[in-house]
């Protein structure tokens, strides 16, 4: 029996009436379920009751009774809730408004007034995003937990498919897969869109990501001036740390503007992959060069030890 597809669910936290009626029917048309709150508390006691139940949370800046920023740094402080994308809304559009949000852990900064389109835009990656977060999560307690007696190991690949699957592989040999594979899936789709395909940022702003991005990928890896490049990543488990160093074959990237959340990108769909790593991924994340390399560290536990270990290459 064939199952129909099931709705993506939106918690939309407004206070002004016809702010929220204008979400509600926006949203509506494209086919999301909504649920609302029109104060901090409710939108919190929903979030709390049931924080699997939304795939993104639409949270006004600024609510009578809860500030929307306490509120996204609580979602934050939760691990069963700290992936699930928020965009703020608000009319404070200040670069000081903006960097506190984002700073706080927002998806994007959503000014008022704003275009329909945008608000299906951003809502459209948020979900997007949030599915290949849960996606992956999923892929990982799938995988070997053989990979914790890994002591170091070598792969090599060309695709997102195979950056995934690597990815998901190589996050068992962590003490907690599930927050390290988001990130270095994140870096390592990095190293082949940005890295050996030459994706610029303005042109994946342009493609807007999913088939359209898709499709480029795919043409360019026929292509004769990138089929040739190979990314690898290389993993050691040191003494109280493991060790992933990502490379590739591109020209590199002016890699420091991203480590940290940045105002200026706020408004674009992309953008926040690196600085998310860092923040949530890594204990330390280093870009060396050119930044065609980069290296992320996750600190052991001091009571976890090494057990018998094996060398894989590939």
């Amino acid at each position: 029996m064939r199952r129909e597809p099931v709705a993506k669910r939106v918690l939309i936290a407004e206070d002004e009436p016809v702010g929220l009626m204008v979400l509600t029917d926006i949203l509506g048309e494209e086919g999301y379920e909504i649920h609302s709150a029109g104060n901090g508390a409710d939108a919190w006691r929903l979030l709390a009751e049931s924080p699997k139940s939304f795939d993104v949370v639409l949270l006004d800046r600024m609510l009578p009774d809860m500030d929307g920023i306490e509120i996204l740094r609580r979602m934050k402080d939760r691990r069963e809730m700290a992936h699930l994308p928020v965009i703020m809304q608000t009319s404070m559009s200040g670069s000081e408004a903006v960097a506190e949000g984002l700073k706080a852990g927002a998806y994007y900064y959503l000014v008022k007034p704003f275009a329909a389109e945008t608000l299906i835009a951003i809502v459209g990656a948020a979900i997007r995003d949030h599915q290949d977060y849960l996606d992956l999560q999923r892929e990982v307690r799938q995988a070997s937990r053989s990979m914790a007696c890994l002591d170091s190991a070598a792969f090599g690949f060309r695709t997102t498919d195979e950056a995934r699957d690597v990815a998901t592989l190589l996050a068992q040999a962590a003490p907690d897969p599930g927050r390290v594979v988001l990130g270095l899936s994140e870096l390592m789709l990095n190293a082949i869109e940005h890295g050996n395909l030459g994706i610029t940022y303005d042109e994946k702003t342009q493609l807007g990501g999913g088939e359209a991005l898709a499709e480029e990928i795919d043409r360019r890896l026929v292509d004769p001036d990138f089929a040739r490049r190979i990314a690898t990543v290389e993993f050691v488990r040191n003494a109280g740390e493991l060790r992933f160093i990502i490379r590739d074959q591109g020209k590199g990237f002016d890699w420091q503007q991203y480590l940290e959340m940045s105002p200026e990108r706020a408004f674009d769909t992309h953008g926040r992959g690196i600085a998310m790593s860092k923040l949530l991924s890594f204990d330390k994340l280093e870009y060396r060069g050119c930044g065609n390399e980069v290296e992320g560290v996750v600190n052991l536990p001091p009571a976890v030890t090494p057990p018998e270990s094996t060398s894989t290459r590939h």
